[in-house]
């Protein structure tokens, strides 16, 4: 009997070693004498939406930037519009080439939630960045604390209109991060600005045409208006264009005020436009940051660097679950470090 109790604790034994070694084969495969290392075939794809716009330039910069560090490729591909069904798709498409893992902007949508949830089931990790889809299987989400950038942003406008006056918000009314914002914006205002009351919030859809008409509209109802606030990157552009024509037909009639304008993200229009003088500030999202930090994280997902360990209130993710990636404000003394180089 004790000589079978030998053998078993024998053979317990070598199990053991065998799950361990077994272990550190399987996660040492990311590491050499250079450091922590992939391969050219492992490939991570980063999907957003409205693909053509300068917004995710520095994201994506980020996303490479991350890939040359780990010896990985990258692919970037993303819908044409503001189309969740499109984005949807084209996540399938990317899940039906098994990539090593997928970094998403997502349009706040159902659909994206069932296509996260897809790719997750497959065995491929997910992380958005920027904008989520809440409720999906992702494992994290690195973006800006859209909140407090609207606390921030309604600073900036306080500080430059005195803080009392009539404001307006212009912004992506179907998207979370927006949402978020807006919320922050006018929270800040109810709460520390009295003076300052928030007269209409307008949604452009995304699209600068638009943007430049509803502040026209603004503009021509409420010719007191002190501020505005635009929560997106490319109907900035619009709205700076629709106060440059009214202050361009003041010179030759009535004599008009500019409205302030409070931006957000740093495209060449919106820069150019702080330089000149028509947009007062824009808050700087940490853009790199999100690319960078995405694909650190999923390679991290698809090699097991990192497991999920126990906590007093369950299990603890293996990676974080969300992320701030930081804020700057942006104004005419510092416009210029912002330029690409």
């Amino acid at each position: 009997m004790r000589k079978m109790l030998g053998v078993y604790a024998v053979l317990v034994v070598a199990l053991i070693i065998y799950i361990v070694q077994y272990q550190v084969q399987e996660t040492s495969s990311a590491w050499n004498e250079q450091g922590m290392k992939g391969d050219i075939n492992e490939k991570y794809v980063m999907i957003t939406f409205q693909s053509g716009i300068e917004y995710w330039k520095s994201g994506l910069k980020g996303f490479e930037d991350a890939a040359g560090a780990l010896d990985v490729s990258v692919e970037y591909q993303g819908s044409t519009r503001y189309d969740a069904r499109e984005q949807a798709m084209i996540v399938e498409q990317a899940i039906a080439k098994k990539p090593a893992g997928i970094a998403i902007s997502a349009i706040d949508s159902p659909l994206l939630v069932q296509a996260v949830g897809k790719a997750v089931d497959a065995g491929i990790p997910v992380v958005m960045f920027d904008a989520e889809a809440p409720g999906s299987k992702s494992y994290s989400f690195l973006a800006t604390d859209n909140h407090n950038a609207g606390v921030i942003a309604a600073e900036q406008m306080a500080e430059r209109t005195g803080g009392s006056g009539q404001i307006a918000i212009i912004t992506l009314g179907n998207q979370q991060n927006h949402k978020d914002r807006s919320g922050g914006f006018e929270q800040a205002i109810r709460e520390k600005y009295p003076q300052m009351s928030v007269i209409a919030v307008k949604n452009d859809n995304g699209d600068a045409v638009l943007a430049e008409q509803l502040t026209a509209d603004l503009l021509r109802k409420y010719p007191q208006l002190k501020g505005i606030f635009i929560t997106e990157a490319t109907g900035a552009y619009g709205v700076g264009s629709a106060v440059e024509k009214q202050m361009q037909s003041a010179a030759t009639g009535a004599k008009k005020h500019k409205p302030v304008i409070i931006s957000f993200d740093t495209n060449k229009e919106t820069l150019d436009m702080i330089r000149s003088g028509t947009i007062d500030a824009t808050i700087a999202q940490g853009t790199w940051n999100m690319g960078y930090w995405s694909l650190q994280y999923l390679f991290h997902l698809h090699h097991g660097l990192t497991v999920p360990s126990p906590s007093l209130s369950g299990i603890v993710s293996p990676v974080p679950v969300r992320v701030d990636t930081g804020v700057s404000v942006v104004t005419r003394e510092n416009v210029e470090d912002y330029y690409a180089k």
